[in-house]
């Protein structure tokens, strides 16, 4: 059953004032100081590599020491000492969905972020803290990537992990709740479009006819082969069609544009983002709008790989005009649609009856004819 509005408020005046949701915000983090490069790189190799790269775990250490050196030459030199805006605009997130949250719930309801990859808000450690305060309801909210399941799981990885190292008896979880992606809600696929219509009617409609302007509506890349694991690309290929769909009877040239890694011997989606741009450049547009849609937080690969992309084709294709947009980030009309995705978990978490779980049960459960 899905609580109503009315009856979230009404909910919301009976509950016992000791009744509390901790709301446990993922996402990616990056890398603050050049230092952790080769960290990063481990975590990441180990999380995400693992899953779809037939590289074997020996090598991750020296693999993720090598990569930290590219990583220090491209942020470093060629990016005037780049640092990723991504965990700045994530707290933002966080304290953004954690006030719209607390206008109905009151302090009742407390948002914690946690990064996949960097200290100190590792999810081991973040849930620790939660704990600490006196939480046993919990709602996994992963944020950055709209891709769900494959992406979005390895949150539920950490969480599983962090959670599996509990102290004899009762597990302090008592209730939990799971916010896989947002892909197909329609507020979101509403302000994508309206985010990009903004942008035309602002900078390029005076100057473009509508069928002269492409929209690259960019999506985190997913490989096609992921050892069995649903990879992301029937979720991302979703919120494209529903995106595209507001836009195209205004703006006939729109491609999908997948924000792929480089990693040899892995089958992409395709096309990636310079080769959208590229097809839509064949078909008469004479400026390109990138729009990341598939990312809801700013990160490395929406500045830094989207900026090559650009400076790439216009060496190719100088007669063509290049807008990079940005990330929903901070917007509060997003974060105020982010907040009401919780609002039915939270009602939910603070109404049912807390469950005991002992972990020393589950070792009985073997399988039986």
């Amino acid at each position: 059953m899905v609580a109503t509005p009315e009856k979230l408020d009404h909910t919301h005046e009976h509950l016992s004032s000791k009744e509390r949701v901790a709301v446990l915000l993922m996402g990616y983090g990056e890398v603050e100081s050049y230092e952790d490069f080769a960290n990063y790189n481990e975590q990441a190799l180990n999380l995400l590599t693992a899953k779809f790269a037939p590289v074997p775990t020996w090598i991750y250490p020296p693999l993720a020491r090598l990569l930290a050196l590219f990583d220090r030459h491209e942020w470093g030199h060629t990016h005037h000492d780049f640092i990723s805006p991504h965990n700045a605009i994530f707290e933002k997130q966080r304290a953004g969905i954690e006030k719209n949250l607390q206008e109905k719930w009151g302090d009742r309801v407390q948002v914690f972020k946690a990064f996949n990859f960097c200290a100190p808000f590792l999810p081991d450690q973040v849930l620790t803290e939660i704990q600490n305060q006196g939480f046993d309801k919990l709602l996994i909210y992963p944020l950055l990537v709209v891709d769900s399941i494959f992406t979005s799981g390895i949150a539920i990885e950490q969480v599983n992990n962090a959670l599996s190292q509990v102290a004899d008896g009762e597990h302090w979880v008592k209730a939990q709740r799971y916010i896989p992606s947002f892909y197909n809600e329609p507020a979101y696929i509403d302000l994508m479009a309206h985010l990009v219509e903004e942008k035309i009617n602002a900078d390029l409609a005076n100057a473009y006819l509508p069928s002269q302007i492409g929209i690259v509506l960019m999506n985190h890349g997913c490989p096609h082969k992921a050892k069995g694991f649903t990879s992301g690309i029937t979720e991302s290929q979703i919120l494209y069609d529903l995106v595209r769909d507001k836009l195209i009877n205004r703006y006939p040239l729109i491609s999908v544009g997948w924000l792929n890694h480089d990693t040899p011997l892995i089958d992409w989606t395709q096309p990636n983002a310079e080769q959208a741009a590229k097809n839509l450049i064949q078909l008469g547009a004479k400026v390109i709008v990138f729009m990341p849609i598939g990312f809801a937080t700013e990160n490395h690969e929406t500045l830094l790989d989207v900026h090559h992309i650009i400076h790439d084709l216009e060496k190719k294709h100088s007669g063509v005009s290049y807008v990079q947009m940005a990330c929903v980030n901070d917007d509060p009309q997003f974060l105020a649609v982010a907040a009401q995705w919780a609002n039915a978990h939270i009602a939910e978490l603070l109404s049912e009856e807390a469950v005991a779980v002992n972990p020393q049960l589950a070792s009985g459960h073997h399988h039986h004819h």
